[in-house]
């Protein structure tokens, strides 16, 4: 009886899913970085559309999911269509989205009962051609289960986006299972950019890339999504003092 209502509740959402999102089938693209060191480490030239990506943050990252929500949240900003994000926590910061550039009238929020709730959204979601993004936050993603997310993605053109998040830090070892995520992103906070005058800077993020299908590893020190979704690489100035000639130079002109 519990499973003929999951059932139900499943094609309930699959219908309302097709009555809000009836677009076009999408060619897989690309979506830019607009940093070339990342877009050129990537074969597709930028992360790739109709493909699933895993998403965690590193330390405390791990369990808030801070950093790595509002990574996911730039990636859905600069991409067309409403974003379904499933979840079984309801601790979604709307400013904070929409700081990443992520509108609220774009938003879906659905709230599951449990995890498996949220893969079956996700996997739903996925199939639907009229969203732009969809982001589910789970912490364990079988094998099995990515396989099914990813196919989802590439039959629709719509990206997935993992979040994986953990009740303990003790959990995020699980984050190095195998899965069929085309990418896999690790999201660490750095000191916020340093300003001239008193306050707080623009947020720096420490990006690994632990795995890319067809590519290698890396790391990228970047400043945070701006108001349109956008990172950014930090200014070299920040990162040495200005050399004294230049202090020479400027007073002698």
């Amino acid at each position: 009886m519990h499973k003929r209502a999951e059932q139900l509740v499943v094609e309930e959402l699959r219908e309302r899913l097709e009555r809000i999102t009836q677009g076009p089938i999408r060619h897989h693209e690309s979506l830019p970085f607009g940093i070339s060191s990342i877009d050129d480490h990537l074969p597709a030239g930028g992360l790739k559309l109709g493909s699933l990506h895993e998403v965690t943050g590193g330390g405390n990252g791990a369990v808030d999911g801070a950093a790595s929500a509002l990574f996911s949240a730039g990636i859905a900003a600069r991409v067309k269509g409403k974003i379904l994000w499933c979840v079984t926590r309801p601790d979604l910061f709307m400013p904070a989205l929409t700081q990443a550039g992520l509108s609220q009238n774009r938003l879906i929020i659905v709230e599951c009962r449990d995890e498996k709730g949220v893969l079956d959204c996700f996997e739903e979601g996925l199939r639907c051609n009229g969203f732009g993004a969809v982001v589910g936050e789970v912490s364990k993603l079988p094998m099995t289960t990515s396989r099914r997310l990813q196919l989802a993605a590439e039959g629709s053109g719509v990206v997935g986006l993992a979040i994986r998040r953990w009740r303990h830090p003790s959990g995020a070892v699980e984050f190095g299972q195998p899965t069929a995520a085309v990418t896999r992103w690790r999201i660490s906070v750095r000191p916020s950019t340093p300003l001239p005058v008193q306050g707080v800077g623009r947020a720096r993020w420490f990006l690994e890339l632990l795995r890319c299908r067809g590519g290698e590893c890396a790391d990228f020190e970047v400043e945070a999504c701006d108001a349109k979704g956008r990172l950014a690489l930090p200014a070299d100035m920040v990162d040495r003092p200005i050399p004294q000639s230049a202090w020479q130079t400027s007073a002698t002109a």
